[in-house]
Parts: structure tokens; sequence; C-alpha cells
């Protein structure tokens, strides 16, 4: 069984690739919804808040974790494979969003920590859109400049957009504050405009198409949900023991009220997600 876990929502768009993706395994999804959104909280608050829902996900009977939340896999993950996991859930895994979309916009595996022996590819930039917590971490503009160091990063933080798309705001309300978002992107950049944006938070993908509107045409926007589902893909062929298909079961587990995230959650999963509370 492999485990996917976010502190809200934003997380069932991935979830859903990857059950497209591989629709013979069984996925345990697990909402921290009691204490989302992790976007402002601190560095040591989000660090904490992982852990423990990596350990239920475990406790429940995953042996793969994935972190389909930009904030978490950006503030914790590291520290969670290299001072927590082999102590605590020996012969487990914990992956995140973030590997798939440096490995895309960068082109080097994710384990290629340096660029030294790599030929530098044409200048060009890459914007990105996350939450606060998720650009102040520097987490992609850090493992982007590893590997391609030619690769400008720009960052625009978006800090009332997880609350607006959750909240179910007016799309209006919501295409004003795109606009603002994608204008603070542009005008970091005189006037210029990035080869492609990466829409940094899993809650995004639901308003891809406001993005597209808003930024100038012909900027490509990276799909997160797609990318993750095809690493993943690519991850359990080359580690076959934690390859193991099921009957295609998806469990849906929150720490918050079931009954009021069921509805919002159908929205986000694409197809009726019934959670229980944990």
């Amino acid at each position: 069984m492999i485990g996917v876990f976010d502190s809200g929502h934003g997380g069932l768009t991935v979830l859903r690739a990857l059950q497209d993706a591989m629709p013979t395994h069984d996925f345990l999804y697990l909402g921290d919804h009691h204490f989302a959104p992790y976007g402002d909280r601190t560095p040591e608050e989000i660090y904490q808040l992982t852990l423990d829902s990596v350990s239920r996900l475990f406790d429940q009977g995953a042996r793969l974790v994935v972190l389909a939340c930009n904030t978490a896999s950006a503030v914790a993950l590291r520290r969670l494979q290299q001072t927590w996991l082999d102590g605590a859930y020996p012969g487990r895994r914990v992956l995140g969003v973030l590997v798939p979309m440096v490995e895309a916009i960068t082109g080097v595996p994710w384990m290629a920590d340096l660029a030294a022996d790599r030929p530098a590819g044409p200048p060009r930039t890459i914007g990105i859109f996350a939450t606060s917590r998720t650009v102040d971490s520097g987490a992609y503009p850090r493992e982007i400049s590893h590997r391609a160091p030619e690769v400008r990063v720009v960052q625009q933080a978006c800090p009332e957009l997880v609350r607006l798309i959750e909240g179910d705001a007016p799309p209006a309300q919501v295409r004003d504050a795109i606009h603002r978002y994608t204008d603070g992107l542009l005008g970091q950049l005189g006037g210029g405009a990035p080869q492609a944006v990466m829409l940094g938070c899993t809650h995004y993908p639901l308003v891809a198409d406001a993005f597209i509107e808003a930024l100038p045409q012909g900027v490509e926007v990276l799909s997160q949900p797609d990318l993750t589902a095809r690493s993943l893909a690519a991850y359990l062929q080359r580690h076959p023991e934690f390859d193991r298909p099921g009957s295609g079961q998806v469990q849906f587990l929150t720490t918050g009220e079931a009954a009021r995230i069921t509805p919002l959650a159908t929205r986000f999963f694409g197809k009726p997600a019934r959670f229980e509370r944990v």
C-alpha cells in the first residue's frame, strides 16, 4: 500500500493522477485538515506535523509515503530522510512532490546532486508560484541551481490562494488574486516572461486555467500531479520491492471533520472521496 499525505485537500489532485497511472495499487490518503494550512506555520511545526502524519500512515500499513504537499516536501522531506526514517521505520521510504518538478525543470536525476559533469543547457527562466513557506524555504531555487545553474528561478508567494480555493470562493475573486500574483512575478522580470511556470502547490492545478489566462501567451504551465505520477511509476520500476499491486482500493483519512470535508474533497479528487476521521 502507498500512503499519500497532504495538509488538506490539495494532495487529492496528486492522488488522482497516481491512481490513474497505477489503477491496481492500493492507496491510503491522509489529510491533516485539523492543522491546515501549513503555508504560514513555522518550519519546526511543519516538520513535527509531517512526521506525525507519516508515522500514522506507516502504522496503518503503508511501506512508501508520498508527501503530496509542497510545503511539507520543501521544509521537512530531507530532514525526515536523513535524520529520522532509518531509525524509526527501517526499510520504508518517504518521497515528495518537489523531486519530480526539479527533475522535469533541470533534466537531471535527483540523485545527481551536483551538475559538475553535466554540460550547461541554454539559459532559461522558470517562474514558481507557491505558498509563502515554500518560497521562504528556498528549496526549489536551491535544488534547481545545484543541477542546472543556467536556469534562473523567480518565485512568487500566493499567500491567500489556498484559503480561497478551499473556501470555494467566487471564481472572479480567485481570478483577481491570481492576476495580482502573476503581475508580481512578471514585475520581477521587468516586463519579460518566463519560458515556463510551476504551480508549486497541489491546490493550484484546480485553477490552472486562471493562471494560463493571466500569463503571457506561450508560457508553459507544468502539471505537478502528472509529473509526480510518472516519477513514482519510474521509482517503482527501479525499486520493485515497493511495487506491490493490490486491488485498487483507496481509503481517505482526515484529522478534521469528515462530514464537512467529504463534499469539497470530491471536487479535488474528481470523483467521490469519503473520508473517515482518525
